[in-house]
């Protein structure tokens, strides 16, 4: 599954980067060199470096507990953290499952709202998951090369053709611009925006069709 992918992706970095660390053939120069790109990134979007650690660390808690407590969790669910905003998308098989998922992300540290958009089926198997990683894709580099756009800013999900946007806009027209781009992408079903202008409470967002 691509969401399996993305998590595995996820932590061979992080494994990576610790075994870089204990070799002897890599550098302090560069593990200095890795770790100023990633802060460099960080520096750049919303919250700036010292909100992007604790996201990171957030997200870290909750993939770690999926993994201990039910490694399906892990498989079939996507996380995403913005400002302490915690995002589930994904397909569990039972309510259980769900309401288990919620509980364990509020779990984690610096959590201030957990927004579930898990759904309960058996999904749409490989073809529907091929098609998802599709379409996030394509919006993720529509909203890339828009020069009005600060993609740096936005994380895009796509669960059986509803794609979930999150992030911090700077101004209604960029926001606007984001989500013509995600309606107008084939296969879309629905658009669910989480993005918060930028002067806006993150704790008043709630999703809205886009």
């Amino acid at each position: 599954m691509l969401h399996h992918k993305r998590h595995a992706r996820f932590l061979s970095g992080l494994l990576a980067a610790g075994c870089c660390l204990l070799a002897t053939g890599c550098s302090p120069a560069s593990v200095a060199l890795g770790t100023g790109a990633s802060l460099g990134v960080a520096a750049e979007q919303e919250g700036g470096v010292t909100g992007a650690v604790k996201d990171d660390a957030t997200q870290l808690k909750i993939v770690d507990a999926y993994i201990k407590n039910d490694f399906k969790l892990f498989r079939d669910l996507s996380v995403t953290v913005k400002e302490g905003r915690v995002l589930l998308t994904g397909s569990v098989p039972t309510p259980d499952m769900r309401v288990e998922a919620v509980r364990l992300a509020w779990q984690a540290p610096d959590v201030k709202q957990v927004l579930n958009e898990i759904s309960v089926s058996q999904g749409e198997g490989i073809t529907g998951s091929l098609v998802d990683g599709w379409i996030t894709g394509n919006i993720k580099t529509r909203l890339m090369f828009d020069k009005y756009i600060q993609s740096i800013n936005y994380n895009v999900d796509t669960v059986d053709g509803n794609v979930y946007v999150m992030g911090v806009a700077q101004n209604q027209s960029e926001l606007d611009r984001v989500l013509a781009y995600a309606r107008s992408t084939n296969h879309v079903r629905n658009v669910i925006s989480y993005v918060r202008l930028k002067y806006q409470d993150p704790n008043s967002i709630s999703g809205n069709n886009g």
